[in-house]
């Protein structure tokens, strides 16, 4: 199965031009294999990405614009959806790939078909557990009236005097 990521390499959209960056650069970053398609320099390309984008996914004036991403011949989706997986760390579900192993969405697939905890996960878990967590705020012991701050009075704040022999040293 190949991902196949149709996109305009000569698009006047600066927005187009980078969610295409985002979607390329996260595959090459993962190592997923993938092909560019490009619309703007192959017209098979654009009449097939058009024709094989389904209906329900297509915007309201009908022309998807790209990226838009395919594994083989199966639609995955539209920038938009490619996010939102990414997000939820789901692109390689997204993308109809199988997740590598020890990655966030490989444990999640694992749960979710297991219904538990995988075995090499659970020591994990109590690691956490065991720790408290950082946001929790510590309690304030109550300030008694002894232990209460008092304000510097000028007597504390104040030097001591100067005597008159280190006067008479800064005058000459």
């Amino acid at each position: 199965m190949v991902v196949k990521v149709f996109i305009a390499s000569q698009s006047g959209s600066t927005a187009i031009k980078k969610k295409q960056q985002d979607v390329l650069g996260f595959l090459e970053a993962n190592k997923i294999d993938f092909k560019e398609m490009d619309i703007a320099a192959n017209e098979g390309n654009r009449k097939w990405m058009r024709e094989n984008v389904p209906g329900e996914k297509r915007p309201q004036n009908g022309i998807p614009l790209p990226p838009q991403i395919f594994n083989d011949e199966l639609y995955c989706g539209d920038y938009d959806a490619f996010f939102n997986a990414k997000e939820d760390h789901g692109v390689y579900a997204f993308l109809g790939l199988a997740p590598p192993p020890g990655s966030k969405e490989a444990h999640q697939a694992a749960i979710i078909q297991n219904g538990e905890v995988p075995e090499s996960d659970k020591g994990d878990l109590a690691k956490e557990e065991e720790q408290p967590e950082s946001e929790e705020k510590e309690e304030a012991e109550p300030v008694t009236e002894d232990e209460e701050e008092q304000p510097v009075t000028e007597e504390e704040d104040e030097e001591e005097p100067v005597t008159e022999d280190e006067d008479e040293v800064d005058e000459s």
